[in-house]
């Protein structure tokens, strides 16, 4: 055998063993990359937050099917990148995997839909001070309803944020295409005359998916606020009735009654409507 041939044979070998090394490194780059490092969101709207607890604060959204790299994991937490310099932490427990949207199996797996009822040139009732519009109560309640659910780990959709009008239809059609686990509207009452009604109401329109979770969000709010509790009614609204979700419209009160108004108007009551809606939802998906 020829010194040159051996150096052939020498070199061959180098450059396989350079190519096996190369396609090793590929398979597990791979491998990191696309098992133990990075997970696919399983919801939309899933918060991404400042640290590893519902308590921190929100600081972004990613929605289902996203792919984001996992940078660390505690206490059932990701600490994760996405869209290229985006951090944060999102729950292990909503990626990888598949939900049956019909029933959420905890308020965290939940999507719920907020809508405020009225907005924009829409004012609704009218206060006995008629500066005092509904649509600004109905807007307030429903915002303070988010930030409590939002700390249970729920993901949740508003039909308007801001002074908007919004279509009946397009409330509704939210909920369905979102594939919502609850839906709830917020309205006020009012009476033909001043401080001639009072009390909060709970409507629903269709009985298989909604009567249990209006029992519950009524039962909660008659032991949370201190108006005349009208109960459980069946409602004809747009809202409820072209939903495929478990929907309700809550009546919170007249507007145009003094001491429901009182209420109404107050940070506290708002505050015990959420705290209501928040433990109904959390033992109707129990």
């Amino acid at each position: 055998m020829t010194t040159k041939f051996r150096n052939l044979i020498k070199q061959n070998r180098l450059q396989l063993s350079i190519i096996l090394i190369f396609l090793i490194a590929t398979f597990f780059l791979t491998y990191t990359l696309f098992s133990d490092k990075t997970v696919r969101v399983s919801l939309d709207n899933v918060v991404v937050r400042t640290g590893p607890a519902l308590s921190y604060s929100k600081s972004g959204i990613v929605n289902s099917g996203k792919r984001v790299t996992v940078l660390k994991k505690k206490s059932g937490w990701l600490r994760v990148r996405y869209d290229d310099d985006h951090f944060g932490w999102i729950p292990s427990w909503l990626t990888n995997r598949k939900f049956n949207f019909s029933k959420a199996t905890n308020l965290s797996e939940a999507t719920i839909v907020l809508d405020p009822g009225h907005g924009g040139n829409d004012s609704g009732a009218l206060g006995i001070n008629q500066k005092h519009e509904e649509k600004t109560y109905t807007l307030k309640t429903a915002k303070l309803v988010q930030k409590s659910l939002e700390a249970k780990g729920a993901r949740v959709l508003m039909t308007r944020s801001t002074d908007e009008y919004v279509s009946l239809a397009a409330r509704a059609t939210m909920a369905n295409k979102h594939k919502a686990n609850a839906f709830i509207s917020f309205h006020y009452d009012s009476a033909p005359e001043n401080n001639s009604g009072s009390g909060d109401t709970t409507y629903y329109y269709h009985k298989k998916t909604s009567l249990r979770l209006a029992e519950l969000v009524n039962s909660q709010l008659k032991s949370k606020i201190s108006l005349n509790n009208r109960g459980v009614q069946f409602g004809d609204f747009e809202v409820i009735r072209d939903n495929t979700q478990p929907a309700l419209l809550i009546e919170g009160g007249y507007i145009n009654t003094s001491n429901d108004f009182k209420q109404i108007s107050s940070y506290h009551y708002r505050k015990q409507v959420a705290s209501a809606v928040t433990v109904a939802l959390t033992q109707f998906f129990e």
